[in-house]
């Protein structure tokens, strides 16, 4: 597995400030975001694109295309891979974004505006297309299998990931880099989320503002980054002696069929696809330990949620572990679900469940144990990874702790 991310851009370091709880929510310091409704994000640090490529191709890359690349790279070494491990017919890649090369596209308009059509760069549109990190990634390992890329919105990286394990079901795959990655901390991405009211305003406390099933939850706080997971056909991983965090075992889509941004109220959608998810694993609710929430920090979504957790699990929905990584991470977009899908992966190989951070006042309206400011341990059989996107975009993802 691979990341880049606000908490860290190695899997140590990012699961480390996971389980200590350390916001990485900050004042911007892109650009000056004080005219804005919100002044802060979630933005990766240290981050060189100089170790993956040189100068001239980093330059011709949005920032989401490079962390991308990047996280994939480092989930290849993770698995113990090099490209030419896997036969390049047999390999492929399947990375979501949600809004693509959003800051390239933000620059480039301002070019258009101040300096005429002349002056846009060519680049533009290999830049800004939100399939450039599967393409790029895969003709960098020359791997000709299956390539796609989703973009459904914050569901982008569930559906990738969920679209490389039936690759692999169907004998289309033998190996599937999947995830997801994206760069919306673009002005225009700040300002176009901040005046739909999305966006958390605590701009005197940004570090306490992402706070999933808190009574005084405000809106997202946006974030940056990549999340990438190397899925590879059992028997094969077996017989090279791979190292087997987990095992995905389902997976399950809908859509609400609802409104363009909000949820169904009653949580509907997302407890069809939970459901589809364990049907599909053929693990019952009771098998579920952990669930990592989608848990954006929104007054609608979060109860939403909460309500499909009880619709689901019943009687067992106050006492599963619930916990968000956007607390921490803030809200990744399309790349969420592959950032939050890693840490799932984490708590199920190492029996270790991150804390929901800033929860001080429980909502009676989302009355789930959402492990509450302090990491838990025990050891976890089963979890499921929410990813829910505008649209009405609804994943989850089931995998279990990999028993030899």
């Amino acid at each position: 597995m691979g990341v880049i991310s606000p908490a860290g851009n190695d899997l140590r370091t990012y699961w480390d400030n996971l389980l200590e709880g350390r916001s990485a929510v900050r004042a911007i310091e892109r650009f000056a975001a004080l005219d804005y409704a919100c002044h802060f994000g979630a933005e990766v640090r240290d981050f060189d694109p100089g170790r993956w490529m040189d100068r001239r191709e980093a330059r011709r890359l949005d920032r989401y295309a490079q962390f991308g690349i990047a996280a994939s790279d480092l989930a290849l070494t993770d698995a113990g891979l090099k490209a030419e491990d896997v036969d390049p017919r047999r390999g492929g890649v399947a990375i979501g974004s949600g809004v693509g090369g959003l800051l390239e596209l933000d620059e480039q308009h301002r070019r258009l505006i101040e300096k005429g059509p002349s002056q846009v760069s060519p680049f533009l549109i290999p830049k800004m297309m939100a399939n450039a990190a599967a393409g790029l990634t895969s003709i960098r390992l020359g791997w000709t299998g299956p390539c796609v890329t989703t973009a459904t919105a914050c569901a982008s990286a569930g559906h990738s990931i969920g679209f490389a394990l039936r690759a692999i079901q169907r004998g289309d795959a033998d190996a599937m880099i999947a995830g997801g990655s994206e760069a919306p901390l673009a002005p225009i991405g700040m300002a176009g989320f901040g005046n739909m009211k999305a966006l958390s305003t605590r701009n005197a406390s940004p570090e306490r503002a992402s706070r999933p099933f808190d009574k005084g939850r405000d809106g997202f706080v946006m974030g940056e980054g990549a999340g990438i997971l190397m899925l590879e056909e059992e028997g094969r991983a077996v017989r090279r002696g791979a190292r087997i965090y987990a095992e995905l075992s389902g997976f399950g889509m809908t859509g609400d069929g609802h409104h363009i941004t909000a949820p169904r109220p009653d949580g509907s959608g997302a407890a069809e696809a939970m459901r589809c998810a364990l049907a599909d694993a053929s693990c019952p609710a009771d098998g579920i330990d952990y669930i990592n929430a989608h848990g954006t920090s929104t007054p609608v979504g979060d109860k939403a949620e909460a309500m499909a957790i009880h619709s689901v699990f019943g009687a067992r929905a106050r006492s599963v572990w619930v916990s968000s990584t956007k607390s921490i991470l803030g809200h990744l977009l399309g790349a969420s679900g592959g950032v939050e899908m890693v840490a799932t992966v984490l708590s199920l190989h190492e029996g270790k469940v991150h804390p929901t951070i800033n929860h001080e006042e429980p909502d009676p309206e989302c009355d789930i144990d959402c492990v509450p400011n302090a990491a838990r341990e025990k050891p976890l059989r089963a979890a499921l990874c929410n990813s829910f996107g505008f649209g009405g975009h609804n994943v989850a993802l089931c995998a279990r702790a990999y028993r030899a």
